[in-house]
């Protein structure tokens, strides 16, 4: 270790002892005094409830995905509608047919049902994206949890949680659309793992360092080690034990048996390869280690989906990814047995407009559409080889039995065996439901029983 490295390590450290140690007690006394979150199965449900979901994969497709494009093909509306896309194949469920640049997915269809009908009518990024991840209109005065923070809150730390890795987890970055933990504690805050999953080495944000070593992590523990002359004389302090605990466990994270999680290079070349070589690809495939680990909530924030200008193009590039790392999830998921205890949640905040704007600048693009659009779910107690709702022939507008975000949010919710009638804690004490009532003006459905 260098010289530079050993001042800037001194120089740390007499930060950190500016700072007090007050920081590490608090961290630690914000999970009950015990340290950082744990990795590990969660308790079990509340006495009541049958759940038969343990984890969620949320594969949200930021921007949009076409309905038309994807799991509703509408090559009978023309040209002006289905573009080139004109040809979409059955799949291994009679009488379901998607587009026809998802041949791995259409192989797969009898583990997952399609939401034909969802639907919500806003197409604004920001209102949409906080309605279908929370379930409410924005506007109350309140910013509510997104579903992600509601079940790290009742499957993780309220269900007994162990281990170091967080329970909610976002591959790789943050939506960045509001605040995904809402007025819950900031404990149920997503971790985001930052890095790139698809390089050689996945960089995860406090746990990976680019360019350094394990045996120089080594080196560095051993000489903050030696420096901390205070630590050794109040060794008996509650604090200073505080602190080290902490700094035991994040060590832990970073060199033990935790952080190799995300190691990818653990599994089969054959297998990466099987889910693709790329961001989302192996995003995919860190997100299945996650909930075999036992995570209870996995986001992969797929970006690029807002195809306002050359639409087809994008597709060309964009769904043959979303198929090879999407089908082999569901494949691999379901030979190793999770995907009965895993919910795979894949969808965006709206569709794209059925017509296609030839015009330039556009040059064959698609808008924003909230008022119909699909959403595909699989595993965790719901059915495969299903077709829930219908729109229009031209895609315009739902046909048949509309789902609204709450209702796929309390089917979730359901199957992870949360009660449908908990409360939320309030940082005011109020009284606020994890699902909306009766009163506050949200539209409803009806829970998914017909694939549940």
């Amino acid at each position: 270790m260098s010289n530079g490295e050993q001042r800037q390590l001194i120089l740390s450290r007499r930060e950190a002892l500016r700072l007090g140690l007050l920081g590490a007690a608090g961290a630690a006394a914000m999970v009950g005094g015990k340290g950082l979150p744990a990795l590990g199965a969660p308790a079990a449900p509340p006495a009541g409830t049958k759940a038969k979901a343990k984890s969620v994969i949320q594969i949200w497709l930021w921007g949009g995905p076409p309905h038309l494009d994807t799991f509703d093909p509408k090559p009978e509306a023309g040209n002006d509608y289905c573009g080139p896309f004109n040809k979409p194949i059955e799949t291994n469920v009679k009488g379901i047919r998607i587009c026809e640049l998802l041949p791995l997915l259409a192989k797969q269809a009898d583990k997952y049902s399609i939401l034909r009908g969802t639907t919500h009518g806003q197409n604004g990024h920001e209102t949409a994206s906080y309605l279908v991840q929370t379930g409410r209109m924005p506007g109350s005065g309140q910013v509510f949890p997104a579903v992600g923070a509601v079940v790290a809150l009742f499957k993780g730390y309220d269900a007994g949680y162990k281990g170091l890795i967080p329970p909610y987890i976002v591959l790789t970055d943050l939506q960045g659309r509001f605040s995904e933990s809402g007025f819950l504690p900031s404990k149920c805050k997503p971790f985001a793992t930052g890095g790139d999953p698809g390089q050689s080495r996945f960089v995860v944000e406090g746990v990976v360092a680019q360019g350094i070593s394990d045996k120089r992590q080594k080196d560095r523990r051993e000489l903050m080690g030696q420096l901390d002359t205070l630590g050794r004389a109040l060794k008996s302090d509650e604090r200073v034990e505080a602190s080290r605990k902490c700094e035991n466990q994040a060590y832990d994270l970073i060199m033990g048996d935790a952080g190799k999680v995300f190691d990818l290079s653990q599994e089969k070349d054959e297998l990466r390869d099987a889910y693709g070589r790329t961001t989302f690809g192996q995003s995919c495939l860190m997100a299945r280690r996650l909930v075999e680990r036992g995570v209870p909530y996995v986001t992969i924030n797929s970006k690029g989906w807002d195809t306002h200008k050359q639409h087809f193009q994008a597709m060309r590039r964009k769904l043959p990814d979303l198929d090879k790392g999407l089908a082999t999830l569901l494949g691999d998921m379901s030979g190793r047995g999770l995907l009965d205890s895993t919910i795979i949640w894949c969808g965006g905040e709206f569709g794209r407009t059925p017509k296609v704007d030839w015009q330039p600048p556009w040059d064959g693009g698609r808008g924003h559409w909230g008022r119909v659009f699909s959403t595909l779910m699989a595993g965790g107690g719901f059915k495969g080889g299903q077709v829930v709702g219908s729109s229009d022939a031209r895609g315009e507008d739902v046909k048949d039995r509309p789902v609204y975000p709450c209702d796929l949010i309390a089917s979730m919710y359901e199957l992870l065996g949360i009660d449908l009638q908990a409360t939320l804690p309030h940082p005011q004490g109020q009284k606020i439901g994890v699902l909306p009532g009766p009163g506050d003006g949200v539209k409803m459905g009806g829970k998914l029983k017909e694939i549940m």
